[in-house]
């Protein structure tokens, strides 16, 4: 597969500057999203195969421009939709309810 996820050997992206000492976690919401993944995963939900085939199948757009917890996050909706387990309408209304500063 020859996908825009598929960077190595790739030439003229720029230097790989990598932060000095850079943490696990940039942001509180990144490790609630490292701990959901785990739950469902370990929920028998989905497995690592179809996870990756869930990033890989992100627009490359969305892919070039989010980071790799965001990477995450599309590939468990994605798979928790697809498999039933939460209806996009929910998934919507969570997100928006989230914008808007809850829980």
């Amino acid at each position: 597969m020859n996908g825009v996820h598929d960077l190595g050997g790739m030439q003229g992206l720029g230097p790989v500057n990598p932060e000095t000492d850079e943490p696990v976690f940039h942001a509180p919401w990144e490790r609630l999203a490292f701990a959901v993944m785990i739950s469902v995963f370990a929920g028998g939900n989905y497995n690592v195969d179809e996870f990756r085939h869930a990033i890989e199948r992100m627009s490359p757009a969305d892919y070039l421009s989010t980071s790799y917890y965001e990477h995450w996050l599309h590939a468990m909706e994605t798979l928790l939709i697809e498999k039933g387990a939460i209806k996009e309408s929910e998934l919507a209304a969570k997100w928006a309810k989230l914008g808007k500063g809850g829980a």
